[in-house]
């Protein structure tokens, strides 16, 4: 049985002309599904042949039969043809027995000049059912997972290297607490800044501020170091900014990457390996960071995080009108940080 392919292996092969006749591209994560669909769609046939030989079908307008009958057409004075089959979890009878059967069969023998590809966003396919387990075997299956959060910072750097610049520990965390698990607004907003580029550049906190309209003065980043080394006059300023500013810092998003901060404090009081190494791997953070995290633990004893803990869970209630009373973010924002520091 075949595992699942990574996109970069899939991405390789097919940018050697290796195709498979069958590629089943599904998860919660679509920025990967996005650009595999979007490389077959653009670069497998060349401009002359698209019109003849590609064939775009969305889920919703079609059912199994229909795409088959389209994949078992032969190429007009062409190699191949390629059909692309986009928002395929909405595809009528994909998750009843007649269709599967449907799909199935074809698997067992499919059309070697023709290249199907299932673009199934936003969620993974049923592993349970024998479709799942014949698409192993058979094609080529691509599962996109979500990243998580704490991998965001290493995804900003590769992202950014494979376009030939980098980008600093203070710049990718600043992004990653701003626009939070969101592939593809990430790389727009990366794209955004190298655009202006045409030499290899670093890009930092002052490029971030400029080119995406996040303060480097005035953010989650600063914020949370502002906590961990208890700087009440930064703390204020910042978040007199955010009370401001509510759009570009949403309460909810702030709560979120508070909690996480408090913990990992957590984390470090109950870790038996306080070396630089340990905790890193343990708060699956940067070494970049250690250190601030350490100072963090020593300015708020377990008791207070844990209290913390509390007044942040109490603000996200209140944040979502669970006590009904009626205050504005910017004020419950302010409650929280004087509270979270004295």
């Amino acid at each position: 049985m075949n595992m699942a392919h990574s996109w970069e292996s899939v991405l390789n092969d097919l940018k050697k002309g290796n195709y498979s006749p069958v590629y089943f591209l599904h998860g919660d994560e679509p920025f990967y599904i996005d650009l595999l669909s979007d490389f077959v769609e653009e670069s497998v046939l060349d401009q002359a042949s698209k019109g003849f030989n590609q064939t775009i079908l969305y889920g919703k307008d079609v059912d199994i039969g229909q795409i088959l009958n389209q994949a078992r057409r032969f190429p007009m004075m062409a190699e191949r043809q390629v059909v692309i089959v986009k928002e395929a979890q909405e595809i009528k009878d994909l998750n009843k027995d007649e269709g599967q059967a449907l799909l199935i069969s074809y698997l067992e023998q499919p059309l070697n000049t023709t290249l199907l590809l299932f673009s199934h966003k936003h969620k993974p396919f049923d592993q349970r059912k024998k479709l799942a387990k014949v698409l192993d075997q058979k094609a080529i299956v691509v599962n996109s997972k979500r990243l998580y959060d704490n991998k965001l910072p290493d995804w900003a750097k590769k992202y950014t290297e494979q376009k030939g610049h980098s980008i600093d520990e203070k710049a990718a965390f600043i992004l990653t607490e701003n626009i939070g698990n969101n592939l593809q607004r990430f790389a727009n907003e990366i794209d955004k800044i190298l655009i202006n580029f045409k030499d290899k550049v670093t890009i930092n906190a002052t490029l971030v501020e400029k080119y995406v309209g996040i303060s480097k003065e005035y953010n989650s980043f600063e914020l949370q170091k502002a906590l961990a080394l208890k700087d009440v006059l930064k703390a204020n300023r910042i978040v007199n900014y955010f009370a401001n500013n509510p759009k570009a810092n949403p309460l909810l998003l702030t709560i979120a990457m508070l909690y996480s901060f408090y913990s990992k404090l957590l984390l470090i009081h109950h870790s038996q390996d306080r070396s630089e190494k340990g905790l890193a791997s343990k708060l699956r953070i940067s070494p970049f960071f250690v250190n601030e995290y350490i100072t963090a633990s020593n300015n708020y004893p377990l008791n207070r995080v844990i209290r913390n803990m509390g007044f942040l869970r109490l603000a996200d209630l209140r944040s979502k009108g669970v006590d009904a009373v009626n205050i504005a973010d910017g004020q419950l924002l302010k409650e929280l940080i004087f509270r979270l520091m004295h």
